[in-house]
């Protein structure tokens, strides 16, 4: 088992880039679709300002995140904005009034994992293959 720990530790600061790049791709796509309407989706057809605040925020740290520059403090702020998204745009998205805290019934399992991944990249930082690595000459 030690030989297989060894080999997935090398490639460990290849996953960490590949998952900061997944992670900012993923969150890019959120606010292209909602602030250029690409691709042309029912629930982003007529968004509400707040929607396209969050389209805007998403659509330029995202692109910051897919390239890894200042990463630790935009994964930061994105995980405090996901965290915003679940609790203001999910909890209470069932239509009963009431909050509905069940990610299930309330379609917030892309806000979660949004912010819990986003806020594992505030603390790990971009990795080796990151505009935040080539500044520090890391790279």
């Amino acid at each position: 088992m030690d030989t297989f720990e060894k080999l997935l530790a090398k490639w460990q600061p290849t996953a960490l880039s590949l998952f900061r790049f997944i992670t900012g791709l993923l969150v890019l796509q959120y606010g292209v679709a909602k602030i250029f309407k690409i691709p042309v989706l029912p629930y982003f057809a007529n968004p509400p300002p707040l929607i396209m605040t969050a389209g805007a925020i998403e659509l330029v740290l995202g692109a910051l995140l897919l390239v890894g520059l200042f990463t630790q403090i935009v994964a930061f702020v994105l995980a405090g904005q996901m965290a915003f998204a679940y609790f203001i745009g999910h909890m209470f998205k069932a239509g009963i009034g009431a909050p509905v805290w069940h990610p299930l019934f309330n379609a917030g399992t892309p806000a979660i994992l949004f912010c819990f991944a986003c806020l594992y990249l505030s603390t790990a930082g971009g990795g080796p293959y990151s505009v935040d690595a080539m500044m520090r000459g890391k790279r």
